[in-house]
């Protein structure tokens, strides 16, 4: 190749199992990799700054052309934990809830869940900076990642989007995955998605590295994160993609 291919990646807990196997691997000489959260990721993916990039999915509509480059996903089949509409007073009593600006698909989601699912009557407020303070009375707040395990400690109502995904449509839910805006050579692709891999059969080791006193990881990256991108997951992704589609305006 002429030059490296440009890697994004989020810095949250949650991708530490999939970074895992990249260090001292030979797809490293491939590649440049660079860490942020969620929506800038998925900017630099959409303008094209990144070749690839662990982004959050509802991006998807936004590009070009893409491709899902690995087996790999941040995915759940249940309770995911750490994205959560957190609130002190019961769903149908939240008159206002706060969006966490670091993720587009979390918002997404949260907005067909409200919709078609809870069925609410909500005003949404987006946030820029830190607003988990405001979170109290009938403001409710979306959290996400490692703000969110931390969050669970604070607000006695938890309402966890994944697991209310999967009883709306019986579906898992694909929260990221790694997705290029352009073709790759095949031996890359190969070399990635073994690196991206390894770490799935190393969580101990993950886990010793990361050492964190808010959640237990062994249970954050065994029972609620599920990373293999199965053929349900992919199916939930459509999906969910569909719903974006069909809340698009026509331009």
């Amino acid at each position: 190749m002429e030059r490296k291919v440009k890697v994004a990646a989020v810095s949250y807990l949650n991708t530490k199992p999939l970074l895992y196997g990249f260090r001292n691997h030979p797809v490293m000489d491939m590649m440049e990799l660079s860490m942020d959260y969620p929506a800038k990721i998925a900017q630099q993916l959409i303008d094209g700054d990144v070749d690839v990039a662990l982004v959050p999915v509802a991006i998807i509509p936004k590009l070009k052309e893409y491709h899902i480059i690995a087996d790999y996903c941040i995915g759940a089949e249940g309770p995911v934990a750490s994205v959560c509409l957190y609130s002190e007073v019961p769903l149908h009593d939240i008159k206002r809830i706060y969006l966490d600006y670091q993720s587009r698909t979390s918002v997404a989601l949260l907005k067909v869940l409200v919709k078609d699912y809870w069925k609410l009557d909500v005003e949404f407020v987006a946030t820029n900076g830190d607003y988990e303070s405001n979170i109290k009375g009938t403001d409710a707040g979306l959290v996400i990642g490692d703000r969110a395990l931390k969050q669970r400690k604070i607000s006695p109502f938890i309402y966890d989007l994944s697991e209310h995904w999967m009883r709306f449509t019986s579906l898992p839910f694909v929260f990221a995955a790694w997705i290029s805006n352009k073709p790759l050579p095949a031996d890359f692709i190969t070399a990635f998605n073994n690196a991206t891999g390894i770490g799935m059969g190393n969580i101990p080791a993950v886990v010793a590295e990361n050492p964190y006193d808010v959640y237990d990881l062994t249970t954050y990256y065994v029972q609620n994160i599920s990373y293999p991108l199965t053929p349900a997951k992919r199916q939930g992704m459509q999906k969910f993609l569909g719903y974006l589609m069909a809340a698009q305006p026509v331009s």
